[in-house]
């Protein structure tokens, strides 16, 4: 069992690490994931995203600590554990955040991380429906599609977005995200493009790459301030890799720094105290989580244009038998076809808000059992959360899930955000344009009024957007983790390379912007080899 590199995790970016790193064929490459293969049904269909949000069968389902600010919720956290991770059972919208957002990395004193720096690969990874262009990349693995067909009442939307001063903006991946519009998606020919089908499917038969599922790392193993194996679990049985160059953590926000933690790195008294060898006191392990916060708003509307009534009673065996047939309808679609992107305050250069549009409503959030009359959610997400928060294990035991624990809305300018995102949604379901939809708000209600009142209501009904980042994060300072190569500070032969080592959370959804990580990440490995 030795291998030249060994991967943790079989997410958005360790998919792309397997398959740019096993190119060589002289290279040996052990790819580990906790979940199964994608083989479950409902992974592949793209509004089949509502059946395995909370299936334990691909989803770790943590459960967040009680939120203080928030009436001690405690908030429930899908995070995929399947090939593919959380892009096999997320809602494939497929948002690179602001330029500034990267550029912003680069002042941080992480170089080569600037916009400039980063985009020759989000468009390595790209095949755009779009075509080849200076933004856009064509013959990539992963597919980056324009939804199959329009929604009325998105289009209502767009209408209302341009009447209270939100641009209708049909790219916002371009050089200025503000705007109102359809998303791209990460859905093939009406199937979701995971990073496991993207990148994992075209080699999965390559010699020198071992993808080994059911298997739970237990503990990087070092030796002396080297990473050299990886001790992990498969049917209870202990067994151990060795890793000749590299071992590269890809478990995302939650569970690379848990494993960092288990193997004995990480803030030294709390280590001790778990009864866990201190290989290495790097305080930043499990630091400053970062997650856009969302703040739900339900309306009834008030005619048949949404999903809820497309997947009920004779319009659902329609819509099966379009799918089915055609490879369309609502089952092709992702879950937000629509966002806008503005600013909360005029005086913001860049927009703090993501107002995202899902055609339908739900009465639980984690059962996601569509209601069956008409209806719109607005999830009123802020992009730049001052709030920070943390992710630490409760054990030694590799099998119980760690402490996470948001901290949402902690920052008097996080409530004030959300107070007027909530507004700026109302002033958009209330707009001209939607006169011939709107019917009733029903969440938080229309009787609720207010600045006041408006924050007790965000209390209530905020939660996390699952878009966890930044708890392994890069840069030069006390509490980073990782430099601008990856490479954990202080140890050898280690990196993390998925969404934990963003610097600050990009604004929007943060799926492509892993699959980027991935690409550069790969391109970085394999040059440090050459060395």
């Amino acid at each position: 069992m030795d291998y030249d590199y060994i991967i943790v995790g079989a997410g958005s970016a360790g998919c792309v690490l397997a398959n740019r790193l096993s190119a060589d064929p002289s290279t040996s490459v052990l790819l580990i994931e906790a979940g199964p293969t994608d083989t479950n049904f409902w992974v592949h269909i793209p509004l089949g995203f509502g059946k395995n949000v909370n299936n334990p069968a691909v989803n770790w389902c943590y459960q967040g600590e009680p939120e203080p600010y928030c009436r001690n919720q405690a908030y429930f956290l899908p995070r995929g554990r399947v090939l593919g991770g959380s892009s096999s059972i997320n809602g494939m919208v497929y948002v690179r955040g602001q330029v500034d957002d990267f550029n912003h990395w680069a002042q941080l004193g992480n170089r080569g991380w600037s916009y400039d720096d980063v985009l020759p690969y989000f468009k390595k990874s790209e095949d755009n429906s779009r075509g080849a262009s200076e933004l856009r990349g064509a013959g990539g693995l992963l597919s980056v599609s324009d939804l199959s067909e329009p929604n009325k009442l998105c289009d209502a939307l767009i209408k209302a977005g341009i009447e209270i001063g939100i641009p209708q903006n049909d790219d916002i991946n371009g050089l200025d995200q503000e705007g109102i519009g359809y998303h791209q998606a990460t859905i093939r020919n009406g199937r979701r493009c995971s990073s496991a089908r993207a990148f994992l499917d075209p080699i999965k038969k390559r010699a020198n790459l071992n993808i080994l599922t059911g298997a739970l790392a237990e503990k990087i193993l070092f030796t002396g301030k080297e990473a050299s194996g990886l001790s992990y679990l498969v049917d209870g049985a202990s067994h151990v890799a060795n890793a000749r160059c590299e071992i590269i953590l890809s478990g995302g926000a939650f569970n690379s720094p848990q494993l960092l933690e288990l193997s004995g790195v990480g803030q030294a008294e709390r280590l001790k105290n778990f009864g866990i060898q201190v290989i290495h006191d790097l305080s930043g392990v499990g630091h400053d989580l970062q997650d856009h916060q969302i703040i739900r708003m339900r309306w009834r509307i008030a005619q048949p244009v949404t999903f809820n009534e497309q997947v009920h009673g004779f319009r659902a065996v329609y819509s099966a038998l379009r799918y089915l047939f055609k490879r369309s309808g609502v089952l092709s679609m992702p879950t937000l076809p629509i966002s806008a992107f503005t600013k909360t305050r005029e005086e913001l250069s860049s927009p703090d808000l993501q107002i995202q549009v899902f055609p339908g409503t739900y009465e639980s959030l984690e059962a996601r059992k569509l209601d069956i009359y008409p209806g719109v959610t607005l999830g009123a997400t802020l992009l730049r959360p001052q709030s920070r928060g943390w992710v630490h294990i409760k054990s030694s035991d590799p099998k119980e899930a760690p402490a996470i624990f948001h901290n949402l809305l902690e920052t008097e300018e996080d409530r004030k955000s959300a107070v007027l995102a909530m507004t700026i949604c109302r002033n958009l379901m209330e707009a001209e344009s939607m006169r011939d939809f709107f019917e009733k708000e029903l969440t938080p209600g229309k009787s609720i009024e207010g600045e006041e009142n408006l924050l007790e209501a965000a209390r209530d009904i905020i939660q996390s957007n699952w878009h966890p980042t930044s708890t392994c994060r890069m840069g030069n300072d006390r509490n980073a983790v990782v430099n601008e190569r990856l490479c954990v500070h202080g140890l050898g032969k280690l990196r993390v390379v998925d969404a934990s080592v963003m610097p600050t959370t990009v604004s929007g959804n943060t799926n492509a912007a892993t699959i980027m990580i991935g690409e550069k990440a790969s391109d970085i490995i394999i040059e440090d080899a050459r060395k």
